[in-house]
């Protein structure tokens, strides 16, 4: 009856709750609504059956749905090799498997010219064989393997955290019927796993298809054009009439096409089987003979596209120019001196880290914030509000940007780095929110009850508990806000205005004008620290 008594009661838990209502109603609901608006009231159908916007728009679904192909298979054949197997050094061979997340996708790109470019020592070698390059990695074949590389994380945790959800019993009773291990895997366990798959391929699918920093450093040199690319070219120069109606109006696509895969992702998960891992160990899939080959295999696999791209990137960071042989009076370490002490890598460097300070400060609050509200507390409207701060996950970088471009005119935020923070925030918040919903979720809720009855009112309560608890994870999804908001690209290219340029842009930038060993320099550097980011989270972890 106290309980019914006190949820009919106005208090600060209500205010909160409105709190939270409006700060996402600014940064979720009114960019999305002012770019539908925008594409409904001056609508640019006829651009969207040009020729240039429809092959744009081929060359994006083909890429981001071949590489999400690619990604969940590779991903998924990890998963499997590191959870259910004996293969030798799996948690090693993981942590190189994870470390593409913390490298930017541009900065992969740059580093793959190193590789496969037309200069790369390895082409100017084969074509000094046979006359032709080996491969470049230039055009739209490279755009979906970068991709795929850059994706194939994102399947591996996916697929990985599902595996571990499978019952063993399940295993255990198809090799006792008869069945050998790759049997009992492909009838059982594979089966199992298809929900975690089709969820990873729609994810990575909507995250490629507006991507950025690959198909504009790989694409564009051999005129393979993609939504992303074509937006960008038509907000700077200007080359059709009204081109932010355009944008909305191509963004508007992208945001019923994210919908849908939301709708499907939503129902896929309510069709799955909601299993428990059981308390028995999984038994291991004995590789046999092939244990040795396969784990070589797969570190060789990794390795090519995890340290390799490093190691290119160091090799054009020390030559004096790109193509030239190294030998050591090719080599120095000017390009890293001029790059780190540019005054346009000292001003972007800053903007950045002040932006992802504010974003991860934010967003914790917020996230915080809703997460509590979400899991412990029975308010009316709790579940809307986790969904529309979770929206952004399954929206295009793309749509967001181009949402505040919309918008900020109109509230005064244009050519002002703030907007650049508002999509930041925007984006990432969710990131947070999930950070603090798995624990809280897993928590009773006893020690609220006894706050509860030593005399605090409901928020209260939740203060001095809930919030306590939850600190250290919405500490850790800040951090990784902030890590992921340095090394953002897409958002901030889009959005820039004078004085504004993040490092992200100083270094596609640099690329963009042929400074391809100061843009490698720093591209190493980023690349390093993210990796140190890693490296300090697994230790702390461990």
């Amino acid at each position: 009856m106290r309980r019914a008594h006190d949820a009919a009661r106005p208090d600060g838990l209500t205010g909160l709750s409105a709190a939270a209502w409006v700060a996402f109603a600014a940064l979720v609901l009114a960019p999305l609504a002012a770019v539908v608006f925008l594409a409904v009231s001056r609508p640019q159908l006829a651009v969207l059956a040009e020729p240039e916007v429809l092959e744009a728009g081929v060359n994006s679904f083909t890429s981001a749905t071949l590489s999400a192909l690619l990604a969940v298979a590779a991903g998924t054949a990890l998963a499997i090799l590191i959870e259910r197997s004996d293969l030798p050094g799996r948690r090693a061979l993981r942590l190189f498997a994870l470390s593409p997340l913390l490298v930017p996708p541009f900065v992969g790109a740059i580093a793959w010219l190193g590789i496969a470019g037309p200069a790369s020592p390895l082409n100017l070698w084969w074509r000094g064989i046979t006359g032709q390059p080996l491969w470049s990695v230039y055009g739209g074949d490279g755009v979906v393997i970068l991709l795929a590389i850059h994706s194939c994380p994102v399947a591996l945790l996916v697929v990985s955290a599902a595996l571990r959800r499978v019952p063993a019993d399940l295993e255990q009773a198809a090799r006792i019927a008869g069945a050998g291990p790759l049997r009992a895997l492909a009838t059982v366990t594979l089966p199992l796993l298809r929900p975690a798959m089709l969820s990873s391929f729609m994810l990575i699918a909507v995250g490629n298809l507006a991507d950025f920093g690959i198909p504009s450093i790989i694409g564009l040199p051999e005129r393979f054009t993609t939504l992303a690319t074509l937006v960008y070219r038509y907000l700077q120069s200007g080359t059709v009439d009204d081109p932010l109606a355009v944008v909305a109006t191509i963004g508007t696509v992208l945001l019923a096409i994210a919908a849908l895969a939301l709708v499907l992702d939503t129902l896929i998960g309510r069709g799955g089987w909601e299993l428990d891992a059981s308390s028995s160990p999984p038994t291991l899939l004995p590789l046999g003979a092939g244990r040795l080959p396969v784990a070589a295999i797969a570190w060789a696999a990794v390795l090519t596209t995890t340290l390799l791209p490093l190691l290119a990137l160091l090799g054009q960071t020390l030559l004096r120019a790109p193509g030239l042989p190294y030998t050591p009076e090719n080599l120095t370490l000017d390009n890293l001196g001029r790059a780190l002490s540019s005054p346009n890598t000292v001003a972007g460097a800053g903007n950045s880290m002040m932006l992802a300070a504010l974003a991860a400060v934010l967003c914790g609050v917020i996230g915080l914030a809703v997460g509590v509200l979400a899991t412990r507390t029975r308010l009316a409207g709790r579940r809307g509000l986790l969904a529309v701060s979770t929206l952004p996950q399954a929206i295009p970088g793309l749509v967001i940007a181009v949402a505040w471009l919309v918008l900020a005119p109109r509230i005064g935020l244009f050519n002002t780095p703030w907007i650049i923070l508002c999509a930041y925030v925007t984006s990432f918040v969710a990131l947070v929110v999930q950070s603090v919903i798995a624990p809280l979720s897993a928590t009773p809720a006893s020690a609220e009850e006894a706050a509860r009855v030593s005399g605090a009112g409901r928020l209260r309560a939740l203060i001095d508990i809930s919030c306590r608890m939850a600190l250290p994870a919405a500490v850790s999804g800040a951090v990784v806000v902030a890590v992921t908001a340095v090394r953002e690209l897409t958002l901030s290219v889009l959005l820039l205005s004078p004085g504004s340029q993040t490092l992200g842009v100083v270094i596609f930038n640099l690329q963009q004008a042929g400074a391809f060993n100061a843009a490698s320099a720093l591209s190493l550097v980023v690349a390093v620290l993210g990796l140190a980011v890693l490296g300090l989270a697994t230790r702390r972890a461990a």
